[in-house]
């Protein structure tokens, strides 16, 4: 299996602001690899999050292609762009989206209800997965009873039980302490190591370099520097075995 995950080219992203267009995005190539954990880092405004909306079929580019696990992602009809972001794409959010009335597992059961489980696999799925993420003592605990760093863990809980191959995270850290930051960020890149996923991530933390593959800086719509900081995985190795809910 080839170790490309994701492979854009050209995108290109330009919004109207009275009589005027700003370009946002200018043209830019990307792509990541299975297994690797991609760290995207800007200042505000660089673009970073609208590169992420393009790649995870949430924002069409105005020119460019985005080839996402083999399939040319913005020639799909919207309703198959939907069913593409729910089988292959997991989401984690700097603000935790969370129903304030549902437990950890119900936050978790809940998506993957809409994949085809029964109420009973969906819920001990999602138990699997909360207990992955170190949350297996919280699994009834409403949001209102969780810390953030909670939070954050049962929203990527929620991201893994799909079993994802693309997992799409933006400024995860941002509303954490150093120490709940630094569990969030260990959790994305094993989400990387141990079930494969191409991560990809947001943010403009410098501390969370040190857990990347590879560091890409973009700025006013550009990428001005891609640099690797671990060798790429073979490309046979890419995709490992399913390993929430086995």
């Amino acid at each position: 299996m080839n170790g490309k995950a994701i492979d854009a080219r050209g995108v290109t992203k330009r919004f109207k602001t009275g009589r005027t267009y700003i370009e946002v995005l200018k043209g830019v190539d990307f792509d990541a690899l299975h297994g690797d954990l991609t760290m995207v880092m800007g200042p505000s405004g660089s673009g970073k999050s609208t590169l992420v909306a393009t790649l995870s079929g949430l924002l069409k580019p105005d020119a460019g292609s985005v080839n996402a696990m083999g399939e040319d992602l913005w020639s799909m009809r919207p309703g198959k762009i939907d069913r593409f972001r729910l089988d292959h794409c997991g989401f984690i959010f700097q603000g935790f989206n969370l129903f304030s009335a549902l437990t950890a597992v119900q936050q978790v059961a809940t998506i993957l209800k809409y994949k085809g489980y029964t109420p009973a696999e969906a819920k001990a799925r999602a138990a699997v997965a909360l207990e992955e993420v170190g949350l297996g003592a919280r699994l009834n605990q409403r949001p209102s009873e969780l810390s953030g760093g909670e939070k954050q863990r049962v929203a990527i809980a929620r991201a893994l039980a799909k079993d994802p191959q693309l997992i799409f995270a933006d400024e995860p850290t941002s509303a954490l302490d150093g120490e709940n930051g630094q569990v969030v960020i260990k959790l994305l890149q094993r989400a990387a190591k141990q079930h494969g996923a191409a991560v990809i991530c947001v943010t403009h933390d410098p501390r969370l370099e040190a857990y990347a593959d590879r560091v890409i800086h973009i700025e006013d719509g550009r990428i001005l520097d891609d640099r690797r900081t671990a060798p790429a995985p073979a490309p046979e190795a890419a995709r490992q075995p399913e390993l929430v809910g086995a």
